[in-house]
């Protein structure tokens, strides 16, 4: 039992691990981002005009009856490559810091844990992300700047040179640091609960589906509640790109206090929710697929396992 788990601790610590972990962060994070792409469309619209795009029902009549269907597809080149360099950095960085932090902290705390590999992780997964960023959210609710990311970066660096694509990174690290340590963390310890309070098996008892259905599980509840802690940072973001504040300060002053947490919550829940909750699926789905277990949970020091064996 002790070599076994040995060589699945060692597989768990290869390259091919961290490339399959990565390689499925890119795929299902830039996959459902796309899909997803007109749910944004309105989002970003309803945090920059909250008067014109009020709720969710009239803000798609509005761009519909101003734009048309195709509106509705706007920044999808963002969200497909933008969210899947995104992804890729965020689940595959995630599992290269856990396995670090392990070991390098080995009388760990699990949630210490999973907050600095997630952190550690989600910092990089930003710097990536936020030229993409920049582009979509002018295209997405300025009809005349561009039509996507071909002709919107040579408009960005000629107009504000490259410090115009990472104008918004620290907004994005105030939004999606939280966000991250948030969901990864809700993430974990909801898997860890759901197999020994309802399930009441080990994860290696379980079949595949089960596993699988433990993601869904304890992805919906991550997104959800990270989807809360991260809202007046994305509200900020939308703000600071679109001209309607020059600075951070500027931007909370401008929307106040409750706005921060309520401006596009509603839709926001209604996107992030299910968004995670597939993006874990399957992440998970690859993983499995490749020979992996689905994540969740930091391995312990050998000799703890061999007690527990």
């Amino acid at each position: 039992m002790t070599r076994v788990k040995t060589k699945l601790d060692d597989d768990l610590s290869s390259p091919w691990f961290y490339t399959v972990c990565t390689m499925g962060g890119m795929l299902s994070a830039g996959t459902i981002h796309l899909a997803i792409t007109p749910l944004d469309v309105l989002k970003v619209n309803m945090q920059v005009n909250p008067v014109k795009y009020n709720s969710i029902p009239s803000g798609f009549s509005t761009l519909l009856r101003e734009h048309g269907y195709s509106y509705l597809w706007r920044g999808w080149s963002g969200k497909l490559l933008g969210y899947g360099v995104q992804g890729g950095c965020r689940f595959g960085l995630y599992e290269y810091f856990k396995t670090l932090y392990s070991n390098v902290l080995p009388n760990h705390n699990r949630t210490s844990i999973y907050f600095l590999s997630s952190a550690s992780a989600q910092v990089f997964a930003d710097m990536a992300l936020c030229p993409f960023e920049a582009i979509k959210v002018r295209v997405q609710t300025q009809p005349l700047f561009a039509k996507g990311l071909l002709d919107g970066f040579p408009r960005v660096y000629r107009s504000e040179g490259l410090a115009g694509f990472h104008r918004g990174l620290f907004p994005l690290w105030c939004r999606n640091l939280p966000f991250a340590m948030v969901m990864f963390s809700t993430f974990e310890q909801s898997v860890e609960f759901i197999y020994q309070k309802v399930i009441h098996k080990r994860k290696q008892d379980c079949s595949k589906a089960q596993q699988l259905g433990v993601t869904c599980l304890a992805g919906y509840t991550a997104g959800a509640v990270g989807t809360i802690i991260s809202n007046p940072a994305d509200v900020v973001v939308s703000s600071l790109y679109n001209n309607k504040a020059k600075s951070v300060l500027q931007a909370v002053r401008n929307i106040g206090f409750v706005g921060l947490f309520t401006r596009s919550l509603p839709v926001r829940i209604t996107i992030v929710g299910p968004v995670i909750t597939l993006q874990w699926f399957f992440y998970d789905a690859i993983k499995v697929l490749s020979g992996f277990p689905t994540s969740g949970g930091v391995r312990k020091p050998l000799e703890a396992t061999k007690l527990s064996l």
